[in-house]
């Protein structure tokens, strides 16, 4: 999973180009999804069952909504950590999200023991790792067996008429908007980003070769977006 194809980055570009868009990532975020980013972080908190008192790791937490949902589920007594290659982005994340830890990380080489979490989830970051199976596995390293991984991330509708639309609003609308904002690049590399990632079923089959068992997985928005969830053994 982690060979370099047509279009795709390096690490350390992908790196930079987060730094260099973290100040416009809400922003898009929102403009991007018309608002319903926020209730698909909240679905993917309920999906990973945590509650007070439980330890949970944010992956790839970017400026830290879904480490703000995850906060809110496990608040009393409970601890959030987040983590990003992204030092702009986690200086976001710590002014929006106090009550979160936030370290600086790779999501292929994470810096936290074995079964040290009840909880890792990943929102709209697992598309980014250089190894998609190595990440997963990293996750699945650092939560505690019975706890769970969670997986939000968008993907490619087939049915139609929505597979056309999809379609014009990621390769079309998207880069122009990026454009727009002086973030073209950036926002054209989401597109093909998107295309690259595995379909469902194929990303519910690495989770399987990870360990998880009790896979499953939710497609919203019309199959734009998908919420996976498997139990680590």
């Amino acid at each position: 999973m982690g060979v370099q194809g047509p279009g795709t980055l390096e690490p350390g570009q992908v790196r930079a180009m987060f730094d260099r868009i973290a100040g416009l990532y809400d922003l898009m975020n929102t403009v991007m999804t018309a608002g319903m980013h926020h209730r698909w972080r909240s679905r993917a908190v309920q999906l990973a069952e945590v509650g007070p008192g439980s330890r949970v790791l944010d992956v790839a937490t970017g400026t830290g909504d879904l480490a703000a949902a995850l906060v809110a589920a496990v608040t009393p007594g409970g601890e959030v950590v987040g983590c990003d290659f992204s030092q702009e982005m986690l200086t976001r994340a710590r002014a929006k999200v106090p009550a979160a830890i936030f370290d600086l990380a790779d999501a292929l080489e994470l810096p936290y023991s074995d079964d040290e979490f009840d909880a890792a989830t990943v929102g709209f970051g697992a598309r980014n790792f250089a190894d998609l199976g190595r990440g997963i596995a990293e996750m699945v390293r650092v939560v505690r067996p019975g706890g769970r991984v969670v997986i939000l991330e968008i993907t490619t509708p087939t049915r139609e008429p929505l597979a056309s639309f999809y379609r014009g609003w990621f390769d079309r609308v998207v880069p122009a908007l990026g454009k727009i904002v002086g973030a073209g690049a950036a926002y054209s590399y989401l597109p093909s980003s998107v295309r690259r990632f595995p379909a469902p079923v194929e990303l519910a089959a690495a989770m399987e070769r990870s360990g998880m068992r009790e896979i499953r997985y939710v497609l919203t928005a019309g199959g734009i977006i998908a919420l996976h969830v498997g139990v680590v053994s």
